[in-house]
């Protein structure tokens, strides 16, 4: 079996056993029905989202990738992203064997491509050269100390604020980013992001309502557990001075 073919009974086996164990909605009369399907329920959408899930995705072929509209092209990716993961992970490839295997086999071609014409007797044939723009760095380097230096400004605003609520949040969520870092390497997180952005949006469009309605009943109780806590403990805390 291809492994494209293989990558999509997967995801329908993740969807199906999904819808299994969501909570179902209840059965309702017609003039309920379309109570729900009236614009105070369109407010009940997660994170109070009114836009589609593609539309929040981008809209472009990223997220006909993310939401499996062309399935080949996306088990594709997913099957692509496995093939590396398997390679630096199970089978202990390292990553400057493989970058030095691929310049040699690279070097290799051209060296053919450019004396096959004399062994043939005919005339040169030109070799295509491969330049990458100066500005495909920049940009990158840019986009990326961009992105570090707002979670960083971030961080310094959480712990200069004064506001305890939101820095516990933000040390609790490290000590679990260190917490699963301890259990796998960068390379098994990162691939790890990758199959969740590839299985959860589908999963949320297909089942979006169970979805909402799961997540609000959890965040509910959540909700309920931390009104306790802070009446109970963080309450009785002193807040720090708030900087001007």
């Amino acid at each position: 079996m291809p492994e494209g073919v293989r990558a999509e009974n997967l995801l329908n086996s993740i969807m199906e056993t999904f819808a299994d164990n969501v909570p179902k909605h209840k059965s309702v009369s017609l003039l309920e029905e379309e109570e729900s399907n009236s614009v105070p329920s369109q407010m009940n959408k997660l994170f109070g989202r009114q836009k589609s899930v593609h539309h929040v995705l981008g809209g472009g072929k990223s997220a006909d990738v993310l939401l499996w509209r062309n399935k080949k092209i996306s088990a594709s990716v997913l099957t692509g992203a496995t093939a590396i993961w398997v390679l630096f992970e199970w089978l202990n490839y390292n990553f400057m064997f493989l970058v030095s295997f691929a310049l040699f086999l690279c070097m290799l071609a051209q060296f053919v491509w450019s004396n096959a014409s004399g062994l043939l007797n005919r005339s040169p044939s030109q070799v295509p050269r491969i330049v990458l723009p100066d500005e495909l760095f920049v940009n990158i380097g840019v986009s990326i100390g961009a992105e570090i230096n707002r979670f960083l400004g971030y961080l310094q605003d959480i712990s200069s604020g004064g506001n305890l609520k939101q820095f516990l949040m933000v040390v609790m969520s490290l000590w679990a980013a260190a917490i699963l870092g301890s259990w796998c390497n960068f390379l098994t997180v990162l691939y790890i992001g990758f199959v969740a952005a590839h299985t959860l949006p589908v999963l949320y469009e297909r089942y979006e309502d169970q979805v909402d309605d799961f997540v609000y009943s959890l965040l509910g109780q959540l909700q309920h557990h931390y009104s306790k806590l802070d009446a109970g403990v963080l309450s009785k805390i002193p807040k720090g001075r708030k900087q001007k």
